[in-house]
């Protein structure tokens, strides 16, 4: 899962469940979207963002750890 929307998720007590609802999508699905980096589709980052944590930045909440690796 992408760590800091994980870290976030929990700070602010928001659910696989809650997230799948605004999705319109099912828990596992949701799951398995957040657990393989290549699954996501932008507009649902951006609903996620949007919805859940309108104060925090797409590049933050969806880092994989791999832009430091090459940068």
């Amino acid at each position: 899962m992408y760590a800091n929307l994980k870290a976030e998720m929990a700070r602010n007590n928001i659910t696989l469940d809650n997230i799948a609802k605004k999705l319109n999508l099912n828990i596992s699905t949701v799951s398995a979207k957040l657990n393989n980096y290549n699954r996501l589709k932008y507009c649902e980052c951006v609903t996620i963002r949007n919805n859940f944590f309108p104060e925090l930045t797409i590049d933050y909440l969806f880092s994989t750890g791999e832009e430091r690796k090459t940068a």
